[in-house]
C-alpha cells in the first residue's frame, strides 16, 4: 500500500534530528521528532551528496524523501533522499525545484536575453522607497549622467504581498515605456528575498518588453529573476553602473568622435581640392583656348626648327658658296691679270692665245688688272727666252 501510495513517493516531513548515527557503511539514520510523533529515517550512502551539513542532535530539518515498511521489523520508515535545515532548507528545495521548471521551459536562454542599451534617457527602478538601494541606485546614476530621469514604483520587496507588488511595478514602468529598468531590493535573508523567487515575478520580467536588469541583495545572493532578467547585478549600485553611461565617458567619446569627423573632413576637403586642381587642368588642356595656345607652341616649335634647319642650310650653302668662290677665284681670269697676265683679243673680241693668231698691223685689245688698251702687233716672234722680248712684243 505504501509503494502504489504516489504522494509518500515524494514527501518532505519536518521535525527535530534525535538519535542520529552514523555507520560506518556511510548510512545515516536518526529519528525525526515533533511534539505529536515519531518516525525513523535512514539516509543511504548514495543519497548523502545532497547533504550539505552534518546531521546533530536537537537540529530542525525538512527531510525529503519516500516511506516504505522495513520487512524485517515490520516497521515503517522514512527514506530520505534530501535534508535541509528548517526554514532556509525548505526554501531552497522550492527555490531549485522552481529554477529546474523554468530552465527546462527555456525562460534562462540567452537567445531571450535583450541588450541593455548604452546611452538612456529614462531609467525606471522596482524597490522600496526607503531603504538603502533606491538611495544608492539614484546617488550612483545622478553622479554619472545628471540628465537621465529616473522613475520610481515604490514596491512592496518583502512579505505576502511583495510578489504582487513587484509585478505591478514592472508592469507600470514597461508602460510608461522607460528606457531600461532595474528590478531589486537591498541584502537579507532568503526568506527577506523570496518574493523575487516567486514564480509571477519571474513572469512579469521575463515577459517584459524592457530590459531588465536585476538587483537583488549582495553578490552572493542568488534569486529566479537574476536568472531571468536580461543582466544580473551583484548589487543595487552595481545595477545603476551598469543602466547609466558614465556622463564623462560620453563626453570623451564625443570628442573623439568630434575630432575623428574633423580629421577626415579635413582629408575630404583636401583630397576634393587636389581632385577639383586635377580636374581643372584637365579642363584647361581640353579647352579650346588650351589647344589654340597648344597650337600656337606647336607652330612656334616647328617655326624655330624651320628657322634652326635654314640657318644651318645656309650655312652650309654659304660653305660651299666659299669653296666655289674659292675655286673660281683660281681659275678667273682677272685672278690671273692681278698676277701679271694680260688677256688678248682681236677686234671681234676672239681670244688670241698663240702668236700664229696674230698677223703684223692687226689691231688688238689688251685687257689688263685695272682696264683696257688698244696696240698694234708690228712683228710676232716665236719662242724667244724669257726676258729677250721687250714690251713691245707679243
Amino acid at each position: 500500500m505504501f509503494t502504489q501510495d504516489y504522494l509518500l513517493q515524494s514527501i518532505l516531513v519536518k521535525g527535530e534530528i534525535s538519535n542520529c548515527k552514523y555507520h560506518t557503511s556511510g548510512h545515516i539514520y536518526f529519528t525525526l521528532k515533533d511534539p505529536k510523533g515519531v518516525v525513523n529515517c535512514v539516509m543511504f550512502a548514495g543519497n548523502r551528496a545532497g547533504l550539505s551539513f552534518r546531521l546533530a542532535e536537537g537540529q530542525q530539518v525538512v527531510v525529503g524523501g519516500s516511506v516504505d515498511v522495513y520487512e524485517r521489523d515490520g516497521k515503517y520508515q522514512l527514506y530520505a533522499r534530501q535534508i535541509f535545515l528548517d526554514g532556509s532548507g525548505l526554501l531552497h528545495e522550492k527555490f531549485e525545484r522552481l529554477k529546474r521548471e523554468l530552465e527546462e521551459s527555456g525562460m534562462f536562454d540567452r537567445e531571450y536575453k535583450q541588450p541593455i542599451p548604452r546611452y538612456i534617457r529614462t531609467l525606471g527602478v522596482v524597490t522600496a522607497d526607503t531603504g538603502a538601494a533606491v538611495r544608492d541606485i539614484m546617488q550612483i546614476a545622478r553622479r554619472r549622467n545628471p540628465y537621465v530621469q529616473i522613475i520610481l514604483y515604490p514596491a512592496i520587496v518583502q512579505g505576502e504581498a511583495a510578489a504582487a507588488s513587484i509585478v505591478r511595478g514592472v508592469r507600470a514602468l514597461e508602460g510608461l515605456g522607460v528606457d531600461v529598468m532595474i528590478v531589486g531590493r537591498g541584502g537579507g535573508s532568503i526568506e527577506d528575498l523570496w518574493a523575487f523567487n516567486e514564480r509571477e515575478v519571474a513572469q512579469a520580467v521575463f515577459d517584459c518588453s524592457v530590459p531588465v536588469i536585476s538587483a537583488v541583495g549582495h553578490e552572493t545572493d542568488t534569486t529566479i529573476i537574476d536568472f531571468v532578467s536580461d543582466l544580473r547585478a551583484p548589487t543595487p549600485s552595481a545595477a545603476a553602473e551598469l543602466a547609466v553611461t558614465d556622463i564623462r565617458e560620453i563626453l570623451g567619446e564625443i570628442a573623439a568622435l568630434s575630432q575623428e569627423l574633423e580629421q577626415r573632413m579635413s582629408r575630404r576637403i583636401r583630397d576634393s581640392r587636389v581632385l577639383a586642381g586635377q580636374q581643372e587642368l584637365r579642363l584647361k588642356a581640353l579647352s579650346p583656348g588650351s589647344r589654340i595656345r597648344e597650337r600656337k607652341m606647336t607652330a612656334l616649335r616647328m617655326e624655330e626648327r624651320l628657322q634652326d634647319r635654314m640657318e644651318r642650310l645656309l650655312q652650309s650653302r654659304r660653305h660651299r658658296l666659299e669653296v666655289c668662290i674659292q675655286q673660281l677665284k683660281g681659275l678667273s681670269p682677272l685672278e690671273k691679270l692681278s698676277s701679271g697676265y694680260a688677256y688678248v683679243t682681236d677686234e671681234a673680241g676672239k681670244n688670241i692665245r698663240l702668236v700664229e693668231q696674230a698677223r703684223e698691223g692687226q689691231r688688238v685689245r689688251i685687257r689688263v688688272t685695272d682696264g683696257t688698251f688698244d696696240a698694234v702687233v708690228e712683228r710676232r716672234a716665236g719662242d724667244v727666252e724669257e726676258g729677250e722680248a721687250d714690251g713691245k712684243e707679243v
